[in-house]
């Protein structure tokens, strides 16, 4: 109670006006109780709203005769503030402290507010000195190129002040900001920046060629000019996890034509863009792949960002250097490579294939050897195009490729795995956005990763980091085909990895790799199934320990999704969603089936019998 007041003295806070409305109409309705019974209702888990409903969030100056701790505690108050530069903070410190401090070096994020206690300071015997200490439970870091990355264990630094005249004031402090995640959550917006992939030795092979845009998704400051902050973010360039495989068109070097330069969209939605002299001179063709990065990144802001028509860039003297309209960056649209996904499939009861359409009230078999009796499959995964499947065996033991139409032959098997068992392996395939089909033999013996090209023959196997024991149960690619999610059992319990995927080699001989490997869902003990769901985001299926199962997005960079937890039914087996974001989840649960959740209602059982639901991918 007593933090609670001293926060409502020591900040401002103001409503953005739908806030107030909103407000305003709950007191109308009245919500003095809430209902005790009644059906569990789907949340909308559809991304952020345009609507404002941010709190504003002003520091205060620091008040004459203040102690340490409280001193301290304005200033932490003070750094939570939504202002651009923190000059209210910066008032907290001595001349030289505020000359040094830059805030946005790095930004700790603790679990809650950072717990502040006085220290005994042998140093200052003279008494001109005092040492206050910050501690608290760390989750995560925000680097200088905005990269969120997890970072669990405690957390204890510590704040030095002393006399400026007869007042307090700190002259020395640890790097950055520390915030607790709600402020953290209020202050800072998950944004994707986009950048090409590096296709490597794939790229002759590739049948989305070299456009293929890939999220790199960073934090950033909610300030009063988002879509100048997401342009200087973009042009600084990858965050360096995603940097091995992705690629600028921008110039080395190139920045906004003058340093306070400011992005905005004109009248019409268009956005004109002036760059230093560092992008004079390049082509046209080069200068349209920068306009595409440009557009995907700042229409990710909402309104009025996401209305913008063109994107004009210009040379540092005004002149123009080339105009992209939204309608010319859809080649470049990570559409391309995601697909339409007109339909979900599964494996039913009698081990065959079979699709449904939005429209479809039962489930239909596919035309093809895969919807045909006998052909005894335990999973499938279908091409972004929805031309090809790969099936995988009841058995685990064979992996099949075939064509979704009548009349053709199932063929020979593609692969074969001596693991003995279902569990011990093929998994689950998985097909990229380029072309290529990738499973995991689980075989104890000789456990590896393999990617098919276009699903022929020869495989190539992925050199794939030490696992410490673990093995992949599971896996997702992404459409862009540089990451991989995977689904790893380690001393009896299952986490979700994240890697990128480094092609080397020549396109006789490819070199792939997997690197980077991250935990991509830190507080959840056991991750028991896993899609992709947008183009830096994942739907998981849960628990934290000693929970309970939940159905809850996450991003690639392991921060949690600006998007409500789903209401899940219970004992999800295995979650499917489409990388497009339109289109209703549908999941396999160990009571009822294999269930689908179209929008703005609730669950429905579409079979009762069947496994493994999936998006094409």
């Amino acid at each position: 109670m007593g933090a609670d007041r001293y926060r409502l003295r020591r900040t401002r806070r103001l409503l953005g006006a739908p806030a107030l409305l909103a407000c305003g109409a709950l007191l109308l309705t009245g919500c003095a109780s809430m209902p005790d019974s009644g059906d569990v209702r789907r949340v909308d888990s559809s991304p952020r709203t345009d609507v404002d409903t941010r709190v504003q969030v002003y520091g205060v100056s620091p008040g004459k005769g203040e102690q340490p701790t409280e001193l301290v505690n304005g200033f932490l108050e003070a750094t939570t503030s939504n202002e651009e530069d923190l000059a209210t903070a910066k008032e907290y410190l001595a001349k030289d402290a505020g000359r040094k401090w830059d805030p946005f070096a790095v930004t700790t994020v603790l679990a809650q507010a950072p717990e502040v206690r006085v220290e005994a300071d042998p140093g200052d015997r003279d008494g001109d000195g005092r040492t206050v200490v910050l501690s608290g439970q760390r989750i995560a870091t925000v680097d200088a190129t905005h990269a969120y990355r997890s970072s669990g264990g405690r957390y204890e630094e510590r704040v030095h002040l002393s006399k400026v005249g007869s007042e307090w004031r700190i002259d020395r402090l640890p790097r950055g900001l520390v915030l607790g995640e709600p402020d953290f959550q209020r202050i800072y917006e998950s944004v994707n920046k986009y950048y090409f992939a590096e296709l490597g030795s794939d790229a002759g092979n590739s049948r989305a060629g070299q456009g293929v845009l890939v999220a790199d998704p960073v934090y950033l400051r909610q300030g009063v000019d988002p879509v100048t902050a997401a342009v200087k973010a973009l042009l600084d360039g990858p965050t360096s996890w995603l940097d091995p495989v992705v690629s600028t068109s921008f110039p080395s070097g190139a920045q906004l034509g003058g340093q306070d330069e400011k992005v905005t969209p004109d009248d019409s939605n268009a956005l004109k863009v002036r760059l230093s002299d560092r992008a004079a001179h390049v082509g046209q063709a080069r200068c349209a792949r920068m306009a595409a990065q440009l557009l995907f990144t700042v229409q990710g802001l909402g309104q009025p960002a996401s209305e913008i028509r063109s994107v004009r860039l210009e040379r540092q003297d005004g002149a123009e250097l080339c105009t992209l309209s939204r309608d010319a960056a859809r080649s470049f649209a990570p559409e391309g490579v995601i697909g339409r996904g007109d339909h979900q499939y599964f494996v039913d009861a009698d081990h065959r294939v079979v699709r449904l359409s939005d429209d479809a009230r039962q489930p239909q078999a596919v035309p093809g050897p895969f919807g045909e009796d006998g052909v005894g499959l335990g999973s499938v995964a279908v091409s972004r195009d929805e031309r090809l499947a790969a099936g995988v065996t009841k058995d685990g033991r064979s992996l099949y490729v075939t064509e979704l139409r009548s009349g053709v032959q199932l063929g020979k098997a593609r692969l074969r795995s001596q693991g003995g068992s279902a569990e011990h392996g093929l998994s689950a395939p998985s097909w990229d956005g380029l072309g290529g089909l990738w499973v995991a033999d689980r075989n104890p013996q000789q456990p590896k990763l393999l990617r098919l090209r276009e699903g022929e023959e020869k495989a190539d196997e992925v050199q794939l980091p030490d696992l410490n024991g673990g093995v992949i149960t599971a896996l997702r690619m992404s459409a862009d085909g540089t990451r991989i999610a995977m689904l790893v059992k380690r001393a009896g319990h299952t986490t979700l990895q994240l890697g990128r995927v480094e092609r080397g080699g020549s396109e006789e001989a490819p070199k792939l790799s997997v690197r980077g490997l991250h935990s991509v869902s830190p507080r959840l003990e056991d991750v028991d199934a896993v899609s992709w769901a947008g183009g830096s985001r994942l739907v998981v299926a849960g628990r934290e320990s000693g929970g309970v199962q939940r159905l809850q997005y996450v991003e690639t960079d392991g921060s949690p999704a600006d998007v409500p937890a789903v209401p899940g039914p219970n004992g999800v087996e295995a979650v499917a969603a489409f990388e497009g974001q339109n289109r209703p989840l549908i999941a396999e649960t160990t009571n009822d089936g294999i269930v689908r959740l179209p929008p703005n209602t609730d669950w429905k059982t579409v079979a009762k019998e069947g496994s493994l639901p999936v998006y094409p991918g």
